[in-house]
């Protein structure tokens, strides 16, 4: 009788509706998706933002939403988004400018790139060809005459100061001195 008194009495006395279990409702049974109430506007159509209405939780398609998307058209600058550089625009030059570079005849080639190899030994054994040390950089290149060195140079000839090689890529040759250390 007491323990039910003061249950009555803890039930009266609270205002608020007390808390009803939870009930279980199987997916999909429910009348209304469920919502958020932030509006999803990620996409721009004609440089507005268009407002695709609430986001919704439903796992349905909606035709409209995807409609709005298929007719977005890009309208950007015209700038390559695979280069990685932005082109520089040449500068308009005036007719008395283009008649004096006629009159010098076409610029000479710029030069070849250097080749940034550094020769610092050599070892031969009795019966093989000699093989010479290259770096460029961190990486270290044993090669013979005639060898490619890193898909780039050719080892034409070894002196016991020097090697020489060419730049395949760029048809340039050069002597590279044995250096110290």
């Amino acid at each position: 009788m007491i323990v039910a008194g003061m249950v009555l009495l803890f039930n009266s006395g609270n205002s608020a509706p007390s808390a009803a279990a939870p009930q279980s409702t199987p997916l999909g049974a429910t009348s209304q998706p469920i919502t958020s109430t932030r509006p999803v506007s990620r996409t721009k159509v004609r440089g507005k933002k268009a407002n695709m209405g609430p986001r919704s939780l439903d796992p349905t398609l909606r035709y409209d939403w995807l409609k709005a998307s298929e007719d977005t058209k890009y309208e950007g600058t015209g700038r390559n988004i695979f280069l990685a550089q932005a082109e520089i625009p040449q500068p308009i030059e005036n007719g008395a400018a283009d008649k004096k570079k006629e009159d010098q005849g076409p610029a000479p080639p710029p030069p070849p790139p250097p080749i940034n190899l550094k020769f610092f030994g050599f070892a031969s054994k009795p019966g093989e060809s000699k093989k010479i040390f290259l770096s460029e950089g961190e990486d270290v290149f044993i090669d013979k005459e005639g060898e490619v060195v890193n898909r780039h140079y050719k080892v034409l000839r070894i002196s016991p100061t020097s090697v020489e090689i060419e730049d395949v890529l760029n048809n340039n040759r050069q002597n590279i001195p044995l250096t110290a250390g």
